[in-house]
């Protein structure tokens, strides 16, 4: 039997970049963490005694005879993409909820990959997992998908993400004081708005948009540059916050599905009762927001958004792992 472990990630500053019709022209780059939420995988052989091959667990049970039967196209396409001839069994745990704008489907097909490898007994790099979770989700399902999230969560950390126009990447990370880290964090909510949606619908539009929208691609592109500044010089951390706001009013420029009067209301009010800035994380249309807000007022848009449930996080480091690996078991 074996378990993988993936984590959930936040992107700050320069998502849209990490597109190839932006990158391939211009470069992009992002500034994003990983959180102590997770995705966790567990795969194993499956013994010859039932009448189904495979068995499939998420949020439906999946009791198939072909891998071709499977409904969940990460599965089939994976299961595929290995030859897999033998029937598995696996089960899809989350922390939090798919669809919400924390890269979960990214960090499933990263923990599918990852688990894959260790079942056939083969250890993988952070770099190659964020390789093949890109060209699956891009090349096999033919989803309209950024680089972003499966590099994020591989590698795990505070990172920038530098995207180079041949497709190669680079993971630079944040090197900043343990004092800077938890200041940043302590000024960071994070708050579901109570609906999902699926980021690649979302993005259709705004990769059509993209060579239209060139400054203010270059705009978010310089923030992850900005951004980064704020936090390694002695500027008010404060600052951080402001440039999150001034980001997603550019972000909400690149498409009309980003946002929604819903999505506007709730920031309205957390603008209101004391945040300073903040943005829908992911593609856009739902999810989470995470919101800048300083320590003080923290009650203040605690109660503001009370209808709203907050979920509280911390930054993670690892990125995928696996936790349990018992081949005899598998």
């Amino acid at each position: 039997m074996i378990i993988s472990k993936t984590p959930f990630r936040i992107s700050f500053f320069g998502g849209g970049t990490d597109y190839p019709a932006w990158f391939e022209k211009y470069g992009g780059a992002v500034l994003s963490t990983t959180i102590d939420k997770y995705c966790y995988i567990t795969i194993r052989y499956l013994p010859p005694f039932f009448e189904h091959k495979h068995r499939i667990v998420y949020s439906v049970v999946e009791n198939v005879k072909s891998t071709n039967e499977i409904k969940h196209p990460v599965v089939r396409s994976i299961l595929k993409y290995f030859k897999i001839d033998k029937g598995v069994e696996i089960h899809h745990d989350g922390d939090l909820p798919a669809r919400s704008g924390l890269g979960s489907s990214s960090s499933f097909t990263v923990g599918m990959l990852n688990s894959i490898y260790a079942l056939k007994g083969k250890i993988i790099s952070k770099s190659q997992l964020a390789k093949e979770a890109i060209h699956i989700e891009r090349e096999v399902l033919k989803e309209s998908v950024g680089s972003q999230d499966q590099i994020a969560v591989a590698c795990g950390g505070f990172n920038k993400i530098v995207f180079n126009n041949d497709h190669d990447f680079r993971v630079e990370a944040v090197t900043l004081h343990k004092e800077k880290i938890q200041q940043l964090q302590n000024h960071l909510m994070l708050v579901f708005t109570g609906f999902s949606r699926f980021a690649s619908e979302i993005a259709v539009e705004q990769i059509r948009n993209t060579l239209n929208k060139k400054k203010e691609l270059g705009a978010m592109r310089n923030m992850v540059d900005q951004a980064i500044e704020i936090l390694n010089g002695d500027r008010d951390i404060v600052e951080f916050g402001r440039l999150l706001n001034e980001s997603w009013k550019v972000k909400k420029h690149l498409s009309s599905k980003i946002s929604n009067p819903e999505v506007d209301s709730l920031y309205e009010r957390a603008i209101k009762h004391g945040a300073i800035g903040g943005k829908l994380l992911g593609a856009g249309g739902g999810g989470f927001m995470l919101l800048f807000v300083r320590p003080e007022d923290r009650q203040k848009v605690t109660r503001g958004l009370k209808d709203f449930l907050e979920v509280k996080f911390r930054f993670e480091k690892e990125g995928s792992q696996i936790i349990y690996y018992n081949p005899q078991e598998a």
